[in-house]
């Protein structure tokens, strides 16, 4: 899903090993395990049945990315009651039974799984998109700027350059009209986290411990481009998070 990296940019290459660069690639890496993990071989055949150029329909498609516990939940559903809308998740419900099968697997293998989640998104939105609003929690910004963030280590200075081409949207998945990025306090985020009282997974235990990881994940997010995630603070109220989401919904998507 990641193409291929502009040359000179070698902090690119882990990024690029990590997630295959298009479906096909995506595919391939998939079959050399699906003997080993027969998980594999049922995110293939629900691949295999995705049209190869996805095209979205008349209605809006808005994407809602963050770090946990910074309200995608209750935003998300709240927009989708207010413009009776349609709300998917990444990775889609018919694979997410899966996620702790690939979470343990070598890194290439698992980010290979999330960004197969996200064609066989791509087709429930082509779908949806015909019948109402669109709304997504995660997408494909997601699964890139958490890949980015684990594949660097150290400073945000050490991320690819702003420029290189693994912000960029993938050419061949479907593309939504709006990426709204939800950013809080890390303090306050940390308050959320303990008031939910949830298992942490992984990559949230490596957040709360690496101030420099939460660092580099947040950074990629704000880099990625075609579309670019539009930031909103998501500290103030439910209201008034509502209220500045419905109005830049109304502004990019009328």
């Amino acid at each position: 899903m990641l193409r291929r990296c502009a040359p000179g940019s070698p902090g690119s290459r882990p990024v690029v090993r990590a997630l295959p660069p298009s479906a096909s690639a995506l595919r391939h890496r998939l079959r050399q395990c699906a003997e080993r993990i027969p998980e594999a071989e049922a995110v293939l055949d629900l691949l295999e049945k995705c049209p190869e150029h996805q095209k979205k329909g008349g209605f809006p498609v808005i994407v809602f990315e963050g770090l946990d516990a910074t309200g995608k939940t209750t935003v998300t559903q709240a927009v989708k009651d207010t413009l009776n809308g349609i709300l998917l998740w990444s990775p889609p419900a018919c694979i997410s039974q899966w996620r702790t099968v690939f979470d343990d697997e070598p890194t290439p293998i698992k980010r290979a799984f999330y960004a197969a989640g996200n064609y066989i998104l791509a087709s429930e939105i082509a779908k949806a998109s015909t019948q109402a609003p669109v709304i997504i929690d995660r997408y494909w910004h997601s699964t890139a700027a958490y890949t980015i963030a684990t594949e660097t280590s150290g400073k945000v200075q050490n991320l690819p350059p702003a420029q290189d081409e693994v912000y960029q949207w993938p050419e061949d998945l479907l593309k939504p009209d709006l990426v709204l990025l939800l950013t809080v306090d890390p303090d306050e985020r940390v308050r959320r986290l303990q008031h939910r009282g949830l298992q942490k997974t992984k990559e949230e235990a490596e957040l709360e411990a690496n101030n420099l990881f939460r660092q580099r994940v947040e950074e990629s997010y704000r880099r990625m481009v075609n579309p670019a995630c539009q930031e909103v603070d998501a500290s103030p109220s439910k209201e008034e998070v509502l209220k500045t989401v419905l109005q830049l919904i109304k502004k990019h998507c009328a």
